[in-house]
């Protein structure tokens, strides 16, 4: 489903355990929500729970939850990290999106 990267999973830890929370048993909440220049806009938070319509995935010793409405907007997609020149940031590669923002935050189908 979702695919995480080595980059992503470690500052992804090191982000959890700062905010209190578990990298091994806690989850990254992703999602997507209306909004942004191109139309949909990704959410990315931490969570220890899981709602009933929530399903949860596991890629690279991270587990994952998405909404039930957000799965097929982010079927195949690869999360990953840049820390680079351009910023520094969670980064969706989404092979479903058709046009993406140039900040990268939104995109539309």
């Amino acid at each position: 489903m979702i695919q995480v990267s080595d980059q992503a999973k470690s500052k992804a830890a090191q982000l959890m355990t700062e905010e209190g929370f578990n990298p091994e048993t806690d989850y990254i909440r992703v999602g997507v929500k209306s909004g942004g220049c191109s139309g949909l806009e990704y959410v990315l938070k931490f969570d220890n729970v899981k709602g009933e319509t929530d399903q949860i995935f596991e890629d690279n010793g991270v587990k994952i939850v998405v909404d039930k409405k957000s799965i097929l907007y982010l079927a195949g997609t690869t999360l990953e990290y840049s820390g680079g020149l351009n910023g520094k940031g969670f980064v969706f590669n989404n092979p479903n999106a058709a046009r993406t923002c140039g900040c990268g935050e939104s995109f539309s189908l």
